[in-house]
């Protein structure tokens, strides 16, 4: 009988809790922040890790640090996550005389006041929820800053998630932020128990650049939300009539280096001047591109206005919605971010729908895209490229003979599934100290 008495108190949700790990997540990325992809990253870990096993302890920023925020991602913060608030100010924006501020008052970022409250409410956290390890998330490097001086203090092990490349050729431009961005990132990867990045040619650029940490350096890629897309609005997908243009959408923010949109633009003036492609046939809709001054100056430059549709951010299901029910997608990456794959192509194959790359070939987002079955690809600085897959793909949608993402390559980059890997990483940490 006492056998069966065991079974019965390991099954009692109690006992579960009190088994679980806890983990410190600092990151600047978290609901109610509007406007940018990485915040889902942190946000489905927390939603995921409890069932396997970890509690998810959040130490951000204010939302006064935010520029824009949006309550729509609130409720899938999970009811009874402990979040803190450090107090935290954007220097451009909070602290800026007549327009300007002194350039050492945004180093490493704009949020490096966050991190003096941070340290000491994170040190709260931890002697008041003893967790098992600490987590921070880059792209805000003052996040790194914080778990640092978490992990000298407490020694607990610590996970850098840098997610891209810190300091690379030309970025950041400023050479006294780039050498913050070097030593910050040099004693992450010597120190951090794991170093954490999305894409294989990061991973491996740092082993390379680091060679004495290369064991602990991982790939822990990005991924999309299933429950999310479950619970987007459906509309169907139409079925295009001849005097309907093919709508092409870009999601997300159009970054004036990474994913530069002047060859394309420039492709469509060689379209338009020669009967290729008409505007009648083609609309490119760029959805919260953060960047509408400049797509708006481009289009008049190269006189193609009539193709482009500016649109504004809207709450992330919508944005989903939108995805799935839009002729097809377009991703932009350019050489520069050849070790970088924007979150978004992960929901992009969720979609299903037809997907245009304009990217490098022989870089990380085409082989994303390649490992999806998808080809329609071209490099986003050669307008001969572009000029020449434009009318092939538009033809091909139009025409319902285009490839759809590999369902087997969609069901890989599922979040849930990142997160197990997420939970195993932390586990063979935990079982270690």
């Amino acid at each position: 009988g006492g056998r069966w008495a065991w079974l019965g108190i390991l099954s009692e949700p109690s006992f579960i809790i009190h088994m679980m790990k806890t983990v410190l997540m600092i990151a600047y990325h978290f609901p109610p922040l509007a406007g940018s992809s990485g915040i889902q990253r942190t946000l489905r870990f927390v939603q995921h890790l409890p069932a396997l096993g970890w509690k998810p302890v959040v130490l951000t920023a204010d939302p006064r640090a935010y520029e824009r925020t949006s309550p729509d991602l609130m409720r899938d913060v999970p009811d009874g996550t402990v979040v803190r608030r450090a107090f935290a100010l954007d220097t451009a924006r909070h602290l800026n005389i007549q327009g300007r501020y002194m350039g050492w008052m945004a180093r490493p970022d704009r949020w490096i006041s966050w991190r003096f409250d941070a340290v000491r409410q994170g040190l709260q956290l931890i002697k008041e929820f003893k967790p098992d390890a600490i987590w921070s998330t880059y792209p805000i490097a003052t996040a790194h800053v914080i778990a640092q001086q978490l992990h000298q203090k407490t020694g607990l092990p610590w996970i850098a998630d840098f997610r891209d490349p810190m300091a690379q050729d030309g970025y950041p431009a400023d050479p006294i932020t780039w050498r913050s961005y070097q030593r910050i990132e040099q004693e992450a990867v010597e120190q951090a128990s794991r170093s954490v990045f999305t894409t294989p040619g990061a991973a491996q650029m740092y082993r390379e650049r680091y060679p004495q940490a290369a064991s602990r350096i991982t790939v822990l890629e990005n991924g999309y939300d299933e429950e999310s897309f479950a619970n987007a609005p459906h509309a169907p997908v139409r079925v295009l009539t001849d005097d309907q243009p093919v709508v092409l959408l870009h999601s997300g923010i159009v970054y004036p280096s990474e994913r530069d949109p002047t060859q394309l633009f420039q492709a469509l003036q060689r379209l338009k001047a020669s009967g290729g492609l008409t505007a009648r046939q083609l609309q490119i809709r760029f959805r919260a591109s953060a960047h509408d001054d400049m797509l708006t100056q481009l289009a008049s430059q190269y006189g193609v206005q009539d193709f482009i549709e500016l649109s504004p951010a809207v709450p992330y299901r919508e944005a989903l919605a939108e995805m799935l029910s839009v002729d097809a997608l377009l991703v932009m990456q350019a050489s520069n971010c050849n070790a970088q794959i924007p979150a978004k192509i992960y929901e992009y194959l969720r979609a299903g729908r037809p997907v245009l790359g304009l990217t490098d070939p022989v870089g990380d987002t085409a082989g994303v895209l390649r490992g999806a079955g998808l080809e329609a690809m071209a490099r986003i600085d050669s307008v001969d490229e572009i000029a020449e897959l434009l009318p092939q793909f538009v033809a091909a949608v139009r025409a319902q003979a285009v490839r759809l993402p590999d369902p087997a390559a969609v069901k890989n980059a599922s979040r849930q599934g990142r997160s197990q890997a997420f939970a195993d990483l932390l586990n063979g940490l935990a079982s270690k100290v």
